[in-house]
């Protein structure tokens, strides 16, 4: 691949990535309910599902969204519901302003988990890396060191434009310290994650 290629690849992922969708959505709702410390393992996360799909982009495996279509759904599907899971989850903490600061969606772990999960269930994402994609890089020009060099950029445009999204909603959250305002806050971030997960249950493409 040419540098004009990597530049290429990178404005695009860029464009997509600054676009709010669910993902976007998620990472602000858990940032508004743990802090942003809490929600960089859902940022890796969402970036480790691009890698995924550029993989399969590189290898020229854009039929699989075809052949397992039923596997698709049912990580679409499965994703929705660990998001209306941590929506519930911050719901619940809101209700008692006693442990609201102390209360959080789970681990490292499971934040991580979800993230992947929501960007394997995005339709947007889907299209992004596996009908977009080779329509504007000559994917078949792709050597093993270059998808090392675009693995890096993936994560690099990802963390660098999904990253003040966490931090701007894990500023917030730290500015309201207040029992009642963390309770908006869980309540608010409670309502964000229900739309992500509807917004995905709901894309057929």
């Amino acid at each position: 691949m040419t540098l004009a290629g990597f530049v290429t690849y990178a404005v695009a992922l860029s464009i997509a990535a600054a676009i709010p969708g669910p993902g976007v959505i998620a990472l602000v709702a858990r940032a508004l309910g743990s802090g942003f410390r809490p929600t960089l393992p859902m940022l890796f996360g969402l970036a480790l599902g691009d890698v995924v799909y550029l993989g399969a982009a590189v290898l020229g495996l854009a039929y699989v969204a075809a052949t397992f279509g039923a596997a698709f759904t049912a990580i679409k599907y499965l994703g929705a519901a660990y998001l209306v899971w941590m929506a519930i989850s911050f719901w619940r903490a809101g209700a008692s302003t006693e442990k609201v600061a102390a209360r959080s969606a789970g681990t490292a772990w499971s934040g991580f988990v979800a993230g992947f999960l929501v960007t394997m269930g995005n339709p947007k994402v889907i299209i992004f890396y596996l009908a977009l994609l080779p329509a504007f890089l000559d994917l078949s020009s792709v050597g093993v060191a270059d998808f090392a060099v675009l693995i890096v950029l993936t994560f690099a445009v990802l963390v660098g434009v999904l990253l003040p999204y966490v931090a701007l909603a894990g500023r917030a959250r730290t500015m309201l310290q207040t029992p009642r305002a963390l309770v908006m806050l869980n309540r608010v971030a409670a309502t964000f994650l229900a739309g992500a997960a509807a917004a995905i249950a709901s894309r057929t493409g």
